[in-house]
Formats: C-alpha cells, sequence, structure tokens
C-alpha cells in the first residue's frame, strides 16, 4: 500500500542511534453521505478513525475488520478498498525504546449504519471511548480546537487530523470530478 502521508513528531529528532520500535496497524474510514464512523474519546476530547494494531499473521485488511467489530460493533462489513498508508514516529515510553515507528493502513470500506455492540478493552472503556457518526467537517474543526486549546491531547491526534483532512479533501475531488 501507498505511503500517503508521514509525520515524525520533533520530540524524536534526531532518529539516530535510538531505540526504535515498529508497530503496524489498521484503520477504517466507513462513511455515510457526509458523515463518518469515528471513536469519540472522552479522556482526550478527541475523535480518531477506528482501528487499531495487526495480530501476528494478520493482513492489514484483516487488522481493520477486526478492530472495525470490536470498537464500533459494525456489521456487514463491505466495498473495502484501500485509502493509503500513514507513517509516523512518536515518542514510545515502554519496552525499552525511545520511539514508534508506524504504519497506519487505512481502508475505505461500507458498514450497516445501525451498530452492534462494541467489544471494548480495558483501557478504551476506561478512556471513555464510544462510535460515533459525525460530520467530517465537525471532527476536523474538534480535533483542530483541541490541539489548539488542551493539555490532554492524545499523542495520536496529529495524525488523526490528518488523516481526516485527506478524507475530507478526496471526498471533495470526487464531487467535482462527478459534478
Amino acid at each position: 500500500m501507498q505511503i500517503i502521508a508521514k509525520h515524525t513528531d520533533e520530540r524524536v529528532l534526531p532518529l539516530a542511534g535510538k531505540a526504535i520500535i515498529k508497530r503496524n496497524a489498521a484503520r477504517a474510514i466507513a462513511l455515510d453521505g457526509d458523515e463518518i464512523l469515528l471513536m469519540y474519546t472522552a479522556r482526550y476530547d478527541d475523535y480518531s478513525l477506528p482501528g487499531g494494531g495487526m495480530d501476528e499473521g494478520e493482513t492489514p485488511e484483516q487488522a481493520m475488520i477486526r478492530e472495525l467489530e470490536e470498537e464500533t460493533g459494525a456489521q456487514h462489513i463491505r466495498d473495502i478498498r484501500p485509502f493509503g498508508c500513514f507513517e509516523e514516529y512518536r515518542p514510545w515510553y515502554r519496552d525499552g525504546a525511545d520511539v514508534m515507528h508506524m504504519l497506519s493502513y487505512c481502508f475505505y470500506c461500507q458498514v450497516d449504519r445501525e451498530l452492534g455492540t462494541p467489544t471494548f478493552e480495558h483501557y478504551e472503556i476506561h478512556n471513555g471511548m464510544r462510535p460515533v457518526w459525525v460530520s467530517i467537517g465537525y471532527a476536523i474543526a474538534h480535533n483542530k480546537a483541541v490541539m489548539a486549546n488542551s493539555e490532554k491531547a492524545g499523542q495520536s491526534l496529529v495524525r488523526e487530523t490528518m488523516l481526516l483532512e485527506m478524507i475530507a479533501s478526496q471526498r471533495l475531488e470526487q464531487r467535482h470530478a462527478t459534478a
């Protein structure tokens, strides 16, 4: 899958000589009209794409489906197609590493609007995560306000906001192409 964007947190530079851990993740882009299925996290007051780390032996597409079902209760996941891969380097404070190098494989898909019951992990419950259908523009504006005004912004917020902006831009281009 093609790398569509990169972000390096300035706190990890220079990378030379640092212990780097690699993590592969998959994320879902489920759209319904002008709304997108996102995860709202109360602890950080932000919106993010459903998704998470890939398990051993999983393909990115398999991981996306599993994470989407677990986090949102999404049903009838279909019409899966690649969007692109987001590459990032950010601080890491565990496992004896200084930096996490993450590749997030993102996929468009369709799901039923009505969601089933999510199967949250303990930390997701603790962080107050819940699936929501929200307008892309609102989510972008909200996340940008959190980045500008909050000390509790999560590390993934830059990635998530950049991805949402890219999705919105691509949708706008598609609308102009069909107009």
